[in-house]
């Protein structure tokens, strides 16, 4: 940087190119942190994307506190902080405020929360009296925090983007899952809804692989994770069927859904689900249903034993990947989130 005189007292600085240059690469240099929830994620993104996984450490203590710490400087970088809202939901929820909290504290020119599992999306409306709107209480924390962007994948209510006021990239595991399903799903298959509110997932599955769609009528009485299928609705006679669906819990949605599309002659019953939630008890319940296969992604890391034996899990790393690329780069990332 060089004064150069400009008559009077005033002076007039100018940057060289050199400088700017210097001044972008450090403005523009890319950290991805990983939460506790989703290390083995973490570190694939940072595999695709050709960086090392920032240093940091979160504990929980035993009476409840979380404590979180950056281990290195972020000033004037860009961060992206990757943590799933899994099991223990809100120890994990809280460990993703701090980090916020933290990095912006620390100066960090932008801080991204990337969520590939937003459990809190079931909470998007007021369908009952004296409830709160999870969803919404969710956005206005991380906004509080500092959080400058967000991004997420198969949200179970789309609308929860509206929630915020910083711009959140919704993604879909659908690419991921289309690479590996044009080897079998042919159009002689047929893409089923567990529910009315999976229509426009499984119409966006039906139509890239160019099958038609059914839709089971589903019924929930209570907030017991059980639900009734009363009927299917669509032609799958002698036609292989795949369940898609946003997340699963206890697999009771999918099976009993997989029951009655074999009890109305389908042939063979496949599934995918993009968040494999997976509660105790959901494996076994899903090797004895008539599901075939499972394809699960790595958005919740699953632990071996509770996976069911008919399980495959698809990355969806590399999706992530591109997304924080392209956003760190300032280009476009429309194409990824087209379902």
């Amino acid at each position: 940087m060089r004064a150069v005189a400009a008559g009077g007292a005033f002076s007039v600085l100018r940057i060289t190119p050199e400088e700017v240059s210097y001044s972008m690469g450090r403005r523009r240099s890319l950290l991805v942190f990983a939460g506790s929830a989703s290390p083995a994620l973490t570190c694939a993104i940072c595999r695709a994307l050709g960086v090392r996984p920032g240093a940091c450490d979160a504990r929980h203590f035993s009476e409840g506190n979380t404590f979180v710490r950056v281990l290195e400087n972020v000033r004037g970088k860009d961060v992206y902080v990757v943590q799933s809202l899994t099991q223990p939901v809100n120890d994990h929820f809280m460990e993703l405020l701090f980090y916020v909290d933290a990095l912006k504290r620390a100066s960090a020119d932008s801080v991204t929360a990337v969520i590939p599992f937003f459990s809190y999306g079931k909470g998007d409306k007021k369908d009952e009296p004296r409830v709160s709107l999870r969803a919404r209480v969710c956005a206005d924390c991380l906004e509080t925090a500092g959080v400058d962007r967000v991004v997420t994948l198969d949200l179970h209510a789309p609308q929860i983007q509206g929630f915020f006021r910083v711009p959140v990239d919704h993604l879909y595991a659908l690419p991921a899952f289309v690479a590996r399903l044009r080897r079998t799903v042919t159009r002689d298959w047929v893409v089923v809804a567990p529910d009315a509110g999976a229509i426009h997932m499984a119409n966006s599955y039906a139509r890239v692989l160019g099958t038609e769609t059914a839709v089971a009528e589903k019924r929930r009485s209570a907030h017991d994770e059980q639900a009734a299928v009363r009927r299917i609705i669509g032609d799958v006679r002698g036609r292989d069927a795949l369940i898609v669906d946003d997340f699963t819990t206890s697999g009771g949605t999918l099976v009993a859904t997989a029951v009655h599309l074999k009890a109305q002659r389908a042939k063979r019953v496949c599934a995918l689900v993009t968040h494999g939630v997976l509660a105790p008890g959901a494996a076994a319940r899903i090797d004895a249903s008539p599901i075939d296969r499972l394809l699960l992604t790595d958005t919740v890391a699953v632990p071996p034993e509770r996976l069911p034996r008919n399980a495959h899990v698809v990355t969806v790393a590399p999706l992530l990947a591109r997304a924080l690329r392209n956003i760190h780069d300032r280009t476009s990332i429309s194409v990824l989130f087209q379902s």
